[in-house]
Order: C-alpha cells, then structure tokens, then sequence
C-alpha cells in the first residue's frame, strides 16, 4: 500500500497534470476563433467557386470536357488523400478520419481497385503507415499560417498523379467543423470534378455566352478550383482540430479535479488512521505504565 509520502507526490503530480491541461484548453480556445473565422471566410469563395464552374459545365459535354471534369473513363486506380492535424491531444477528432478514410480504402480494395494514399498532416501518416505503408505515395506536414502557397503543392501532388494516370478518381478525408462540440468526417471527391446543381439554373437565371470557350475557361479553373477545395478542406480541418481539443483538454481538467478529490479523501483517511492507531498505541503503553 502507498505511503503518505507517495500519496502526497501522486495529488502533487496530478495537480500539475491539470495546470497542463487547462493551460492548454485556453490556448485552444483562443485559436479556435481565428481558425472558426478563417473556415466561415473561405466557405462563400469555395461556393461561389464550384458554382461558376456548374454554370460552365453545362455547356460542355463530350470529348470537350476537360479532364479533371470528366474523368479518364475509369475507375480502377484510386488515390485517397487523408487529411489530418500534426498534433494530437484532441479526443477521436484525427482518429475518426482515419477510419473513414480506412474504411473507404478497405472497400476498394475487396472491390479489386488499385489504391494509393497520400497523406497530409503527421497524425494520419502515423496511423495509416501501420497497415498501408506499401501504398502511401507522398505525405505532407502543415504550416502553421493555412493559405494557397500550403495547397498549392498538395493540389500539384494530385494533379501529377491524375495526369501521368496513376489515379482515375481522388478522394479527400478531412473533418468538417459544424460547431464546437460537432466535427463530421467527411469525404468529398475531387477528381473527376463533382458539380453540384447550380442556383441560378434551378431558378430560371440567365443564359451566358462565353469568351473565350466554356472549355477553355474550365481548363484554367478547374486546376485552381482543387486548390481552393483543398484549402477550404484544411481550413475546416484546423478549425475542428482545435474545438475537438478545447473539449478534450476540458473534460481532461475536470476528470483530473474529480481524482485530485477521491485522491485527497483516501489521503486524509488513511492519515486519520494512521493518527487514530498512534493515539491508541500511546494510550495503551500509558495503561501499561
């Protein structure tokens, strides 16, 4: 059994365990409102982005459509592209990626399919090298300023894939942030392409006319448009990165309060003891006398 001594060191080593923790529940919590506000900022620009690209998609159809639109008209080889945070200490949030994304990749591969992974962020490259390592083609870590100069070269890894055909469709896993306490995994396909109905062909918008071609617009937008999709994805990533670890590095805090005060009570019982057998020792050796 623990001594006093050790008992003591044990709530005195706890106690600094909880000082790390909500230290870290208020770094995360201050960060979370820059990363919640870059994620919201980037949304409307990605929307937009994608719409105008619906809007030139129907008017293209054929052996005109670009590449990254159509497809190579196979889909056997599949690169899945997990994106996760460099950093743990956020409950299941990088976990939870993960396994979507080795769910999806377990999937194709009983379908027959060839399948490569490219990971971004160092928790998913830790956590899918144990059982993919042989299919891992590339990996990249985060920067700690998100922007177009961090997925410019992401978007450049999977474009040179697709273009020398060692992917016929990719597949990025990443988290979606829909609130503090809610961060859904998510996996969005961006080669080929996915073209979402537009707003203004449902509603009866105008028609245009394009110059230069609907298909040469596209060939220079839809390059750009898989690095904004993927920077959106990693701006959403980081924002549900550091609300995942906020609520983690909080429940942390109260779960080590709730030991501090089992641990004190066991302490001062056992003290109360200890001071009750002493007590009856001195009592009896004075009866002795």
């Amino acid at each position: 059994m623990a001594s006093l001594k050790d008992m003591r060191v044990q709530i005195a080593s706890v106690k600094a365990t909880q000082k790390i923790t909500k230290a870290m529940q208020m770094v995360a919590a201050a960060k979370l409102k820059r990363a919640q506000d870059a994620a919201e900022n980037a949304r409307p620009y990605a929307k937009r982005m994608a719409s105008v690209i619906a809007n030139l998609a129907r008017g293209v159809s054929g052996d005109a459509a670009p590449k990254l639109l159509a497809g190579t008209g196979s889909t056997q080889n599949h690169l899945v592209v997990v994106a996760t945070a460099d950093r743990g200490l956020a409950g299941g949030f990088n976990s939870s990626i993960v396994r979507a994304a080795r769910e999806h990749i377990r999937e194709l591969i009983a379908e027959g399919k060839t399948v490569k992974v490219l990971t971004v962020g160092r928790k998913g490259l830790d956590q899918l090298k144990r059982q993919y390592a042989d299919r891992i083609t590339g990996s990249f870590e985060l920067a700690k300023t998100l922007n177009l100069d961090v997925a410019q070269p992401i978007a450049d890894a999977i474009f040179t894939a697709f273009d020398n055909g060692q992917a016929d469709v990719v597949t990025l896993f990443y988290s979606q942030f829909r609130s503090v306490i809610s961060q859904v995994p998510t996996a969005k396909q961006l080669i080929p392409a996915q073209i979402e109905a537009s707003t203004e062909e449902t509603s009866g918008g105008a028609v245009y006319e394009y110059e230069p071609s609907e298909e040469e617009i596209l060939e220079t937008l839809l390059p750009r448009n898989l690095t904004v999709q993927i920077l959106a994805s990693l701006l959403e990533n980081n924002a549900g990165f550091y609300a995942a670890q906020m609520s983690a590095m909080d429940n942390a805090t109260r779960n080590a309060g709730e030991m501090i005060k089992a641990m004190n009570l066991k302490y001062n019982r056992k003290r109360q003891a200890q001071i009750t057998t002493e007590l009856i020792e001195i009592i009896a050796g004075a009866e002795a006398i």
